[in-house]
Order: C-alpha cells, then structure tokens, then sequence
C-alpha cells in the first residue's frame, strides 16, 4: 500500500444568510439534496472517484450534521491506513487566539496536521457546489505548468459574472488578472473554489497573509501570490457547475435533477452518501396508493403518496395524503403533506407538517426578479387552511401562539 501524495482539504463553510432557513442549524455543506444525499456528497464522491484518499473537512458553524453524515468515512471507502476523512474544527490555543477567521486562516491553524502528512500537492476545495469532475485532470495539469497555484474556472453568464471572482488568462493558461467580485468584470471566467497549491509556497504565502485582516482564498491568496509573481495557472472546466448559495439557485439546481434527460445525473456520476444517516438503509419501499399521481419527479424510499406529486423530488419518509398536491418543490425527510394541502415552488425541511387544507407558495410571478421560492424552517406544524404566500420565509419551531396569529402575504415573513 502505496502513501498518497495529494491531500484534499474541503472547506465546508459556515451558514449563508441567503439559504436562511436550511442553514439554521447545519452547515451550508450539509444541506440535503438530491432526495438522499447531502451537497458535501459531490466533493467527497469526486475525490473517491480521483483516487484521493486524504481528505480534512474544515467546518466550525454547528457542525453535528456534518460530522453525522461523514461518519467513518467508509460511504466513500476513505477506511485504511493512509486513507480516511479527518474533521478539524477550530480550537484556541496559545498560538491561535482566534476562531477561523475565514477559509485561507482556517487552512493556516491546521498546518501541523498539512505538515505531518507533507503532501506533494494540496487541493482545496468548496465542499457547496454540485459537479463531477476527476481532479486528476486538473492535477497534472498543475504539475506539467510546473505551477506554484493551478485554480479551475468555469465560463459563465456576463450578467451573473460580478457574483464570483473572475480571472483573465492568457493563451498560455497563466493569470494576467484576478478580481473578486468585481463591479465590472472584466471576464466571464468563474472561479469554482478549486485550487491546486505547491504547499511550500502555500506555506508561504499563509504565514505574510496572518499580518492582513482579511483572510479568503480569492479575496487575498490568488492576488498576493500574483503580485509577488509566483506562476499561477487557470484550469478551465467546461462541464455541468450547480451554485447553491442562495435559495433561488438551490432549487434551481435540484430542479436540474428532473426531466427526460436531466443536466445532473447522480447515478452516471457514480455520487456517494452515507445511507446510514437518518437510517436511509432501512426504509422500506416506496408506497404509491391506488389513486396516487406521480409526474417528473423523484420520490425515495420510505415515501407514501397517495396524493399528486409534480416535477417535485421528495426524501425518504415524506407522505402525501390523498387529495394534497406538490408542485415544483423539494420536501426533506419527514415532511408530511395533510389531505387537501397544496404546495407550490416550496422548500420544506425535516419533520414538518402541512395541515389540511393549507395553500403555501404560488407560481412565479413574471414581475418578480427571483424565483418566489417559499421555504418552511424544520420541525414546524403548519395549521389546517393555512395561507403562506409566495416567496415567503417560516422560521423552526413556530411555538402554537405565533401560528395561531399569522396569515402571511406574499414576501412574509414570520418567526
């Protein structure tokens, strides 16, 4: 057995504002998607499916979820003796005062455990985004430019290119210019948060960036190593790339999941998960009744739908009652829609229930510059004949006294 030389550390993030309700009480990277598996499955199958089998998650925003569904690891055969998923979550010690102050200073007060391992190449990764791709392409990539920084992009829309930290690159592959989210790009190249170090300079370039006060990845490391003319490199991707940083792209992305010949493909892109988790594994079968109506959608195991389910994808242990109807929207596990409730472009989370008779989300309205997707908090129970809006928000565990004094219009907001 062979000791790897390429380590993987996967930033897994805090909670974005706006996924609001999802990233109330998980980690962004934790989120459910796809029906059965979590957003972070996508980088942990990418790097399994790559051969690299050294892997540290970064995560200090309540990360029980996290840790939960990474288990031992061996979802993604990352069990042996140099092999396995390491969590490190922040600490204060004599040397680091501070919590993570963000991605590039969460790498910097782990670098014993980067040294103790003294990888060839360092790979750092968003542990947010959905996509397949094998890192072993972008890897030798890095070495044959003999590269210090190889970081991967992603052409996108000119209109969306302010979002992201853009590059400029030349005929050679190499960066003439790096801004992160410009006012007025200059390029429609994306960064994918992808990058490939030389850990020496890595080691570097972290230590002069402890005296700043901004501690990012794009926001700092790719123009420092720039100005002091260390040889970084563009990787350019051309494949499927889902963002999921707001709710409008989430549910957007999962709708990706849909259709005959749908852009994401969990099962060609050979996607992991811990089936353990939320006990998957044991759930029995789907239960479609006599009068049930499934149509596009993805409905699990441990599901019961007696109802009418549309271009909708449901995880295992949601119900559907006879007479409830789910249009366009995801429901996490455990949700349960009462007869004669309707959902329409809404995002539920675990354990809550619909009343009978509750209307909640609508179609989008073409004067509206989002998507208008309704999201449900976890653990709530939704009163019978309840109106909730489009484009509305409900915060967990709604106590009985709030619910029994809400009628919310569309954009409410109640908590």
């Amino acid at each position: 057995m062979f000791k790897p030389s390429t380590l993987a550390m996967i930033l897994a993030g805090g909670r974005v504002d706006e996924l609001g309700v999802l990233t109330y009480y998980r980690p962004k990277s934790a989120v459910p998607f796809g029906g059965f598996a979590r957003v972070i499955d996508f980088a942990l199958s990418n790097l399994m499916h790559s051969g690299i089998e050294l892997i540290a998650i970064l995560s200090q925003y309540r990360s029980y979820s996290l840790i939960n569904h990474i288990g031992t690891g061996a979802a993604w055969d990352m069990v042996g003796r140099y092999r396995g998923i390491s969590i490190l979550p922040p600490f204060k010690d004599y040397e680091s005062p501070d919590w993570y102050r963000g991605s590039a200073d969460a790498v910097y007060q782990n670098l014993d455990f980067v040294h103790y391992h003294n990888p060839s190449e360092i790979l750092i990764l968003s542990g947010d985004h959905i996509y397949q791709m094998d890192y072993r392409e972008m890897i030798q990539y890095h070495i044959e430019k003999d590269a210090d920084l190889t970081a991967a992009f992603l052409e996108v829309d000119a209109r969306d290119a302010h979002r992201f930290g853009i590059a400029e690159i030349d005929n050679n592959g190499r960066l003439t210019g790096y801004e992160e989210k410009p006012e007025k790009p200059r390029s429609n190249l994306a960064s994918l948060t992808i990058l490939c170090f030389r850990p020496e300079v890595l080691y570097d370039v972290l230590g002069e960036n402890q005296e700043d006060e901004s501690y990012e990845f794009g926001r700092d490391i790719i123009p420092m190593m720039m100005k002091r003319h260390c040889r970084v490199f563009g990787f350019k991707f051309d494949g499927y790339w889902g963002y999921t940083r707001t709710i409008d792209e989430y549910w957007k992305t999962s709708m990706d999941l849909l259709g005959k010949d749908p852009r994401i493909n969990m099962e060609e892109w050979g996607l992991r998960t811990n089936l353990e988790h939320r006990g998957i594994c044991v759930c029995q079968p789907l239960h479609v009744g006599g009068r049930a109506v499934i149509e596009n959608s993805m409905v699990y195991n441990g599901c019961h739908v007696d109802g009418t389910v549309r271009n909708s994808i449901l995880f295992p242990g949601a119900r559907v009652e006879r007479g409830a109807e789910v249009i366009d929207s995801v429901l996490f596990f455990n949700t349960i829609v009462h007869n004669g409730a309707r959902l329409n472009r809404t995002v539920s989370d675990v354990n809550t229930s619909f009343g009978a008779g509750s209307s909640i989300g609508g179609p989008k309205d073409d004067n509206d510059p989002g998507e208008g997707i309704t999201m449900i908090g976890w653990n709530n129970q939704v009163p019978d004949n309840m109106k909730i809006g489009c484009g509305c928000t409900v915060y967990p565990k709604l106590t009985s006294d709030k619910w029994s004094a809400a009628f919310l219009p569309d954009r409410g907001v109640l908590k």
